[in-house]
């Protein structure tokens, strides 16, 4: 593998924008990124041992010479929005023509690697803080409701306002009940009874989510 689709693979691994690698290099602009990422620049040495420190791998990694351990990685679809971990979000442009594409190793997919139902999208905001933190990555796969269990975390929408939250089918009461997971208790649920649930929409169930750690 050649050295800008490394450090691509690794920026994207940590859901990095090139704008945030190039100040975590030090590099002037994001161009400095977009350049190494391309093949049209190759980074400095100082810049590869940056890039190694932060990346915790090694300077042979970077540059491809170290084979052994260059990990299999996978594009996936990207939605370039941020959906509501909080109250349901009117999210504006969410068609085929804004999706993007994203990189991610499969160590980090595990067992859901390279399917291909499966699309990117992050969260923003604290509702769902005790199992995804804010401004997580997170993998969401296509499901038939009737798939779905109580207590799985689901993308959904409600007129065009989007969120993430648990979902309930409380079949006793005839509602859905999408059901915020936070340290924060001011979050309440977000009920639906069936007799309102025509624009409601499950986009899919999150599988896993993916978040810089310190």
């Amino acid at each position: 593998m050649e050295t800008g689709n490394i450090i691509k693979a690794l920026r994207e691994s940590r859901g990095l924008t090139q704008q945030q690698l190039a100040e975590i290099v030090g590099a002037k602009t994001y161009t400095t990124i977009t350049k190494w990422e391309s093949g049209e620049n190759f980074p400095k040495g100082r810049d590869i041992r940056k890039l190694s420190e932060y990346f915790k791998v090694s300077s042979d990694y970077i540059l491809g010479l170290d084979e052994s351990n260059i990990p299999k990685i996978n594009e996936y679809p990207y939605f370039p929005v941020s959906i509501s971990a909080g109250l349901p979000l009117e999210v504006n442009g969410i068609t085929d023509k804004s999706v993007e594409t994203i990189t991610i190793p499969d160590s980090i997919m595990g067992k859901w690697a390279g399917q291909s139902d499966i699309y990117i999208m992050k969260v923003n905001g604290e509702s769902m803080n005790k199992v995804i933190p804010h401004e997580s990555l997170i993998a969401v796969k296509s499901i038939e409701l009737s798939n779905l269990k109580d207590g799985d975390i689901v993308v959904y929408s409600d007129n065009h306002d989007y969120s993430v939250k648990r979902f309930y089918d409380d079949k006793k009461n005839e509602r859905i009940i999408f059901s915020p997971d936070s340290t924060d208790r001011s979050f309440t649920d977000y009920v639906i009874p069936y007799t309102e649930t025509s624009n409601l929409k499950i986009h899919g169930k999150v599988i896993l989510y993916i978040v810089e750690l310190d």
